[in-house]
């Protein structure tokens, strides 16, 4: 057993920085040598930390925003996941799949998903099974990715043009926005358009286990132990489409080397942006300029405003 003094100091200094994703994932790296029963589930909940109820900064929802439930099957059953869908004013505006990260459910992404909407983007923006007002229990790796895309087939249902969609993922939510590209791109026959225009990755990592050591013991073998992969390393490079992957300077939480990584895995057509000042949360927002630019020179598109 390990010392409980030194868990529970090293606890308190990780809550203090205020990610818990970040938190969990390294605690499960001491679950893991502590050698812990029960594993998978308790690791699930550190990974996820799923936030009960409504966000304390939430303000209520945008006008404009539609509110609709998609249904998703696992294992033969029907469930539902809880999305908003707010159209830009302009009818030709591009589309885009916004993926949030851990803890927080819709409620707390009102900021980024304003941002989006104000470059000009209509956006598509989901809770997974286990947030906020969709259905079931605790999410895994795998329930995510079934969740994105059942989203993604709405998308395409919404912006039926390939070249006006695009995939967004924010922290663990760029992970999973990797596999829903890696796993379209596996399934385009040649001569076919890309299924999006491109992939955007903001504040994100290279696998679970490379956090988990970042953050506990880089000895320890974790990824042989989670169960919970998230390897955008090795599907970033099967992804076929410019890929924008963007990181603060100032990034407590996650270091923006392990998107530098990431960059360097992804094929052509890609770009790394590194906003000086930005954190896990506002590199968006002190970087939108530099945003912009990247999108009109890496995607071909200048954005204006919603409306």
């Amino acid at each position: 057993m390990f010392d409980q003094a030194l868990r529970f100091s090293w606890m308190v200094r990780l809550r203090r920085a205020g990610l818990r994703i970040i938190a969990g994932i390294g605690m499960v790296s001491v679950l893991v040598a502590a050698g812990c029963s029960q594993l998978e589930q308790k690791e699930r909940e550190l990974t996820f930390r799923v936030a009960e109820g409504t966000a304390s900064w939430y303000s209520g929802l945008p006008d404009g925003v539609v509110e609709s439930d998609l249904p998703v099957k696992t294992d033969g059953k029907a469930q539902h996941i809880h999305a908003w869908w707010w159209p830009a004013a302009n009818p030709k505006a591009p589309a885009l799949l916004y993926l949030h990260g851990a803890r927080w459910n819709l409620t707390g992404q009102t900021f980024r998903i304003e941002q989006l909407h104000d470059f000009g983007f209509s956006v598509l923006a989901i809770d997974y099974r286990g947030f906020g007002r969709s259905d079931g229990g605790l999410p895994s790796e795998k329930t995510v990715y079934e969740d994105a895309r059942a989203a993604w087939e709405k998308l395409t249902q919404l912006q039926p043009d390939p070249a006006r969609r695009y995939i967004y993922g924010h922290s663990l939510g760029g992970a999973i926005a990797v596999d829903l590209a890696a796993s379209l791109s596996a399934g385009r026959q040649a001569g076919m358009p890309a299924p999006a225009r491109g992939l955007i990755v903001e504040s994100s990592f290279t696998t679970l286990a490379d956090i988990a050591k970042s953050l506990s013991y880089p000895w320890l073998p974790a990824q042989l132990l989670l169960s919970q992969k998230f390897d955008s390393l090795t599907k970033i490079a099967r992804v076929n489409m410019p890929v924008l992957i963007v990181h603060g300077t100032d990034d407590r939480y996650v270091p923006s080397r392990f998107s530098e990584a990431l960059y360097m895995a992804a094929p052509e057509r890609k770009r790394l942006l590194l906003v000086p000042g930005g954190t896990h949360n506002n590199s968006m927002r002190v970087g939108a300029s530099a945003y912009r630019r990247a999108f009109r020179d890496l995607f071909g598109w200048a954005p204006g405003r919603a409306s």
